[in-house]
């Protein structure tokens, strides 16, 4: 079976309980935060709908052409919420 690690960082992490998930591939990244708001009931709202989204290092735009990204085997994908300081 092929798998991608989903990285969860601040508040995602916070949300799921979780630091990683690993997760059935192919998907294509338009589909992650449907996928993820079944596992995680209210996860859109309170989390991604704020995330910067990463694919192996590089940021994607979710709601761009970087939507129609197949995320494949060992890809590496992490969530990053919006970090405040102070």
């Amino acid at each position: 079976m092929s798998t991608f690690k989903l990285l969860y960082f601040a508040a995602a992490s916070t949300y799921t309980g979780r630091d990683h998930d690993i997760l059935p591939a192919p998907i294509k990244a338009s589909e992650l935060f449907g996928l993820l708001e079944q596992r995680y009931p209210g996860i859109t709202d309170k989390v991604l709908t704020t995330c910067a989204v990463t694919v192996n290092y590089n940021y994607i735009d979710m709601e761009d052409s970087d939507a129609a990204l197949i995320l494949g085997q060992g890809d590496e994908v992490a969530l990053i919420p919006p970090v405040s300081s102070g």
